[in-house]
């Protein structure tokens, strides 16, 4: 999933209204289980709640403001987004197997199979790492690619580090030098809550995203950075308010792309032939 250009280029002050909003009133609707899209007046409520002023976002007549407007169609745009096209993507566990054996069968990938961390039967392959894995390693067609790199992502100039990157990431291409593409993956197929592990893997993309803008800004390097999640159960049943920052963190600019569940299939393949004409024409250049 994509940006909305609508909301790319906010600025800063915009992303602490939505936050601020956002916690105070709550991410979803306690009877519906939906999104829930707050009014002029329950933002004004909110603001004032925190004792922070509201004369920017509207006028005594609840009539909003420019940036008051901003807000109320963002968030009515969150909540279309995640309750009409992100839910229907998120598969559990039976389902991503069903496409793991699926895009296994066509690609016929000589890859080793990842495994996730359960024990007993729960001791299954990591079907959503898996299917990614497969998808990218049939789109490029031998070119190199590191799928699980155990190290440091470093970008330098010439041979020298310019910059090296806090934590490890699950994929990079085509290596964890100089990327032209870094990617997380969050699957959590046999979790029961939404726990502090998962919470945890939303910030740590957060301080991916927050190192790669400043290496951007600063150094004029970019690099495509791309988040993956799916499980139904946790996402949706359990973390709706972690979907609503990962949109969040989407149109802040942090992430290029955000690919829920299924979405991979259909998605992936066109990222990865855009990586790989980006590495011919660096390849001409030097």
């Amino acid at each position: 999933m994509r940006a909305d250009s609508r909301f790319l280029n906010q600025p800063k002050h915009f992303w602490a209204h939505v936050r601020s909003i956002s916690e105070r009133i709550g991410y979803t609707a306690r009877k519906t289980k939906r999104i829930r899209v707050p009014t002029v007046a329950e933002i004004v409520a909110a603001m004032e709640s925190l004792d922070l002023g509201t004369s920017h976002l509207a006028t005594n007549s609840e009539k909003p403001t420019r940036l008051g407007r901003s807000l109320v169609d963002y968030f009515e745009f969150r909540a279309s987004v995640l309750n009409q096209r992100v839910e229907p993507l998120l598969m559990d566990s039976a389902a991503a197997a069903r496409l793991y054996n699926e895009v296994k069968r066509r690609t016929r990938s000589a890859l080793p199979i990842p495994m996730n961390k359960q024990k007993g039967k729960k001791r299954k392959p990591a079907y959503f790492t898996a299917i990614i894995n497969m998808l990218i390693d049939e789109t490029l067609r031998g070119a190199p690619c590191d799928f699980s790199p155990r190290r440091l992502t470093t970008f330098t100039e010439g041979a020298v580090p310019l910059r090296t990157m806090a934590r490890w990431v699950d994929g990079a291409f085509p290596g964890a030098v100089n990327p032209i593409a870094v990617w997380e993956i969050k699957e959590y197929y046999y979790t029961t809550t939404f726990g502090s592990r998962v919470a945890d893997g939303v910030y740590e993309t957060l301080l991916d995203g927050m190192e790669l803008e400043e290496l951007r800004t600063a150094e004029r390097v970019r690099c495509r950075h791309y988040l993956m999640v799916d499980s139904h159960y946790t996402w949706w049943k359990c973390g709706r308010s972690y979907l609503c920052r990962l949109i969040d963190m989407l149109h802040m600019g942090y992430v290029d792309e955000v690919l829920f569940g299924r979405e991979v299939s259909e998605r992936l393949p066109t990222l990865v032939r855009e990586w790989l004409k980006e590495h011919r024409l660096r390849n001409r250049r030097s």
